[in-house]
């Protein structure tokens, strides 16, 4: 990449190396399960997961949205962070088009979920209540800069979806970043999870797609339900095939995207006007905000960055006094220093 773009890790390319298993990729009709590099990635999925089965979907987006419509039906209601990507960044779209509700309890500085607000947030059986069908979790936690979620914690949250007769589904849009940050297999984080969503297109640099994984009879319902949303794929291998690298290859070098965030946050925390805590930076993601007295505007230090130094940032928030980098594949420490030495010569 010629830019040195930290506004997501959705921005990555794909590598030399999909793009050559792109054009060579094995294709056929997915809709009638013939495509054998989808069968393929699907199957590798799941195992890395620990599940059953897997269903290549073409966003995170998509993959959370035919789980809570495959798990929940019209006025159930489903409990998630106040933060989750699901809530926020989703269109509402399992409201939009499941009829389910959210019911959202705050997320914490550590990106968990309060034990005791997902037990008091469950409905008792009453004819004025919905009824409560779904947990929802998010590994990592991205409005809190990608936090990772324990396996400890996660079977906390389990043993309490199965006391109460409820499933528990997690946004792990970035699990092969948590479980890389904790030093776990990924399977670990999922093994409490009725099912699982990740993003091939993020950090793992696949062009498009994220694969769900659950049981075989969750597969299979799911299926029906992502044909449902137009989601049924013909020739889609040629996809696949960079998921397919992306988990056999991108998952095993994300610790080096942790050691630039955190090497990003240690220099910007020697800069003015910059207030930042390294010791949070856990995974690829780096939170920090402006001093109120900061010399120039947030706009002209963005449009600075962008002209003179080829740098792009973004993720504003908080009334945009917060900003969130992120580290990948296409981040390199050369890049790190850059932007380091160029915040410092914009903010003396």
């Amino acid at each position: 990449m010629d830019t040195i773009d930290l506004r997501s890790d959705t921005v990555t390319w794909p590598t030399p190396a999909m793009r050559e298993a792109m054009a060579n990729a094995p294709v056929g009709d997915d809709v009638y399960g013939e495509d054998p590099t989808i069968n393929q990635l699907e199957a590798e999925a799941a195992a890395m997961l620990g599940k059953e089965a897997g269903l290549f979907v073409t966003s995170g987006t998509m993959g959370n949205l035919t789980a809570v419509l495959t798990h929940c039906g019209r006025g159930h209601e489903m409990i998630l962070g106040n933060q989750a990507h699901i809530f926020r960044s989703e269109v509402g779209s399992a409201a939009a088009y499941g009829g389910v509700q959210p019911f959202t309890i705050p997320v914490q500085p550590d990106g968990t979920l309060d034990l005791g607000d997902i037990r008091a947030a469950i409905r008792s059986e009453n004819e004025h209540f919905p009824r409560t069908r779904l947990i929802c979790l998010e590994n990592t936690q991205g409005s809190t800069g990608g936090m990772p979620l324990t396996a400890e914690y996660t079977a906390q949250v389990g043993d309490i979806a199965r006391e109460h007769g409820l499933k528990l589904h997690i946004d792990g849009a970035r699990i092969f970043n948590a479980a890389a940050a904790l030093h776990v297999p990924a399977r670990d984080l999922a093994a409490p999870a009725d099912s699982l969503s990740f993003c091939l297109s993020k950090g793992l640099c696949a062009p498009v797609g994220s694969v769900l994984v659950g049981s075989h009879e969750f597969i299979a319902e799911a299926r029906r339900t992502r044909k449902s949303l137009g989601g049924g794929l013909r020739q889609a291998g040629i996809l696949a095939a960079a998921g397919l690298i992306a988990l056999r290859e991108m998952t095993q070098r994300l610790g080096e995207d942790h050691a630039n965030a955190c090497a990003l946050a240690e220099g910007l925390a020697t800069i003015p006007y910059i207030h930042i805590d390294p010791t949070r930076v856990c995974t690829n993601m780096v939170l920090f905000t402006f001093a109120d007295e900061l010399p120039i505007s947030i706009e002209e230090l963005v449009t600075r960055l962008k002209r003179d130094y080829n740098i792009v940032i973004g993720g504003y928030s908080n009334g945009r006094t917060q900003v969130r980098l992120v580290t990948h594949y296409w981040i390199t420490r050369d890049h790190v220093n850059q932007v380091i030495d160029a915040m410092r010569t914009l903010l003396p």
